[in-house]
């Protein structure tokens, strides 16, 4: 397999012989607002192009309808006919923007031999979330290929951790940057990236969803840095920079 990080938590893998996008974020550098006073979002451009990002896409996935994750850029670029799997209650304003194929994953689903499954996710705890409403991370398996746990835009709680537990995945995705919304942690910081490592033992772990916003409060080299003063390798974190291909196999997962 191959997956190439785009920016933030947009990633683009090539699995089993199919094409997926995950949460297209395509505005141009400092076109939306700033989430924490400090600079207008996103903070720096697409690696690649637009056309080049949709380039063979055959599927999209769309973890949460926050602006970084599926923006009115991506809206109008993805073709309208392109299948769309979101998590249950965000079907209809997905469809209402004009798209035909949406599929809510509410549990389990299979597509052109992808099995996919619906993993929870918080982001945040606490009162928080009555502002960051619901998420969803995801599970992907085929014949083949490594399994992957997408974990999406969540904290590290005890359904992430009994995700890991349970299914022991070749390949952990995390968003790692600790963002913070008015004080409360809403994504993996630096601790809690290091955490799944070491509860996921078994598992590559892959720190994505990173400099491209302004409520972020770590960066690639600070989670380098944490991770290696806890005993965490580079070989067992890997940190891709935007527009980085990584071509992954289940051997070499282990």
């Amino acid at each position: 397999m191959k997956l190439q990080l785009i920016r933030n938590a947009t990633l683009k893998l090539d699995y089993a012989g199919r094409t997926v996008l995950i949460d297209p974020y395509f505005a141009p550098k400092h076109s939306q607002p700033s989430f924490a006073g400090r600079s207008p979002n996103p903070l720096v451009e697409l690696p690649v192009s637009i056309d080049k990002i949709l380039d063979g896409v055959e599927l999209v996935i769309v973890s949460h309808l926050h602006e970084d994750h599926f923006d009115e850029v991506a809206m109008e670029h993805v073709p309208k006919h392109m299948p769309i799997i979101c998590q249950p209650g965000d079907e209809a304003e997905i469809r209402g923007a004009g798209f035909t194929e949406v599929s809510p994953l509410t549990d389990m689903a299979t597509w052109e031999g992808l099995t996919l499954t619906r993993r929870e996710g918080s982001h945040g705890l606490g009162p928080v979330l009555e502002e960051m409403g619901s998420v969803m991370g995801f599970s992907l398996e085929a014949a083949g290929e490594p399994s992957i746990y997408w974990a999406g835009d969540t904290v590290l709680y005890p359904p992430v951790t009994d995700v890991i537990r349970a299914t022991s995945p070749d390949i952990l995705i995390t968003h790692s940057c600790g963002a913070l919304w008015n004080g409360d942690l809403i994504v993996m910081n630096a601790e809690e990236t290091i955490a799944v490592c070491e509860i996921a033992a078994s598992s590559l772990v892959i720190a994505t969803h990173m400099e491209a916003l302004d409520h972020a409060t770590i960066g690639r080299e600070g989670l380098r840095r944490a991770a290696e003063a806890r005993g965490i390798p580079a070989s067992r974190l890997l940190i891709p920079a935007d527009g980085e291909v990584l071509v992954l196999t289940r051997s070499a997962t282990h």
